[in-house]
């Protein structure tokens, strides 16, 4: 979106196309606390409607579409949608990353039973039952604090022996009795014929295998780019993120990358918003270098 403001700003002819939701993952949190200018934080919702809000208002078009691929047409590119074709000179992709599966035995069947990936989302559902919650970022210390709102027990598993996480919520968790942290565990399998009903976990220092009975699992063990539909078109690393330069331009000429869908060390709201204006402005430099340029996108 941000990326969509500041190329409407600059007279571009724009479109943004989003197959869900404009907002993305920030949609799912409850709270922003670390986003500069909301000192009381601000729903993430609430966030995601300002920033479209305001980018509509400078002319931004947006469309419900999904892209399946990208190809190269002329000096500019082919976006392949399922409800037709759209031509582009310039393209910026900023397809963001969904939730990383754990992988292990019981997941997938019991995703939507029990196994969740947004605290959010389904944490009412299991109020005054045991609940587990597998990661140590941001991410799953906000959900552990969450979900101390209703759940009496709440499990938080690490496959370290450190969280990963802000220092201030690290000292929420410490401060929280309800939530009892595993440190150096690792999820083998998620229990349940019909509904989550337990966790097989393992003591990686000891080697010793509990069971954990709870009703809920929250999965927040990293993200995984949307990035399926760019394979054979620019360079990717192992993990699927684009690889750019420090201009946000990826190996394809015309096609730049900004947010979660790209190799960072840091994925935050702040960082995206700033690397969507750095696309943009990159994206209207190579227009306007480009041969026979002109102010489309």
């Amino acid at each position: 979106m941000t990326a969509g403001l500041y190329a409407s700003r600059s007279r571009l002819d724009c479109l943004l196309l989003e197959r869900l939701a404009l907002g993305g993952q920030v949609l799912l949190a409850h709270c922003v606390e670390n986003y500069p200018g909301f000192p009381q934080g601000i729903a993430g919702w609430e966030l995601a409607e300002r920033i479209g809000r305001q980018a509509q208002a400078f002319g931004l078009a947006v469309a419900m579409r999904k892209v399946a691929g990208l190809s190269r047409e002329g000096e500019g590119w082919r976006v392949e949608t399922e409800e037709g074709d759209l031509l582009a000179r310039a393209v910026i992709v900023a397809s963001g990353a969904d939730h990383a599966p754990l992988g292990v035995p019981g997941e997938e069947r019991l995703r939507g039973r029990g196994v969740s990936y947004c605290a959010t989302c389904d944490g009412p559902l299991f109020k005054d039952l045991p609940v587990a919650v597998v990661g140590g970022g941001d991410t799953a210390l906000q959900e552990a604090l969450f979900l101390a709102r209703f759940s009496p027990s709440i499990f938080l598993i690490h496959r370290r022996d450190r969280f990963r996480g802000a220092r201030i919520l690290q000292e929420r968790i410490e401060q929280e009795p309800r939530i009892s942290v595993r440190w150096s565990s690792q999820v083998e399998a998620i229990l349940g014929k019909e509904r989550v009903e337990g966790l097989r976990v393992r003591d990686l220092v000891r080697g010793e295998t509990t069971e954990l009975e709870v009703k809920a699992v929250f999965v927040c063990v990293g993200s995984r780019p949307n990035t399926d539909f760019l394979q054979g078109v620019l360079e990717l690393e192992a993990g699927g993120f684009i690889l750019t330069d420090e201009e946000l331009r990826s190996t394809a000429p015309g096609i730049f990358a900004a947010g979660d869908c790209r190799k960072k060390s840091l994925r935050q709201i702040a960082t995206a918003v700033g690397e969507g204006a750095l696309a943009a402005n990159s994206a209207l430099a190579y227009l306007e270098s480009s041969s026979g340029s002109g102010k489309s996108a």
